[in-house]
């Protein structure tokens, strides 16, 4: 089945009554995870951003303490599968601000981990692009709260010179 354009389908939802909209984002839901995960954001945090992050750190956290560090095959699995769900967490939210505060908390569980990531090349190199990603969304923020979070970000910056 092909699928129309976004514009035919903001017409046909036009002329949806409140009940077949209803159902229609409770079997959107169903589907796929993101799906889900975008329709609790726009009904539970989208008004407040800060409480958003606060969760979704705390969910981070979760993914982070049950990293097998046996080798770091699997640490670098692990931390692989956290970052794609900070880039869905972004992309739900559309706050750039978002988006450096959770990169900037994962650099800093990531150096918190043992054994040291910072031994490993590929998990060093993560890491190293992780913080120069971080540097260019920063020039997408008001200066104001660029400052702030360079001063966040030099502590990450030292940790790719050791």
């Amino acid at each position: 089945m092909p699928t129309t354009s976004l514009s035919d389908i903001k017409k046909e939802i036009k002329h949806l009554n409140s009940n077949e909209l209803n159902e229609l984002c409770l079997r959107l839901g169903r589907f796929k995870n993101e799906n889900k995960a975008l329709i609790t954001y726009e009904l539970f945090y989208k008004g407040d951003e800060i409480s958003f992050i606060e969760d979704i750190k705390e969910e981070l956290l979760g993914y982070l303490a049950v990293i097998n560090t046996d080798s770091y095959f699997y640490m670098k699995k692990t931390i692989r599968k956290v970052l794609k769900q900070i880039r869905l967490f972004a992309r739900l939210s559309r706050e750039k601000t978002t988006e450096l505060e959770l990169l900037i908390f994962f650099c800093e569980e990531l150096n918190k981990l043992e054994p040291s990531i910072h031994k490993n090349k590929l998990l060093s190199n993560l890491y190293r692009r992780q913080v120069i990603s971080i540097e260019k969304k920063l020039t997408g923020v008001h200066e104001d709260l660029q400052f702030d979070y360079m001063q966040q970000l030099q502590p990450l910056k030292m940790k790719i010179n050791e």
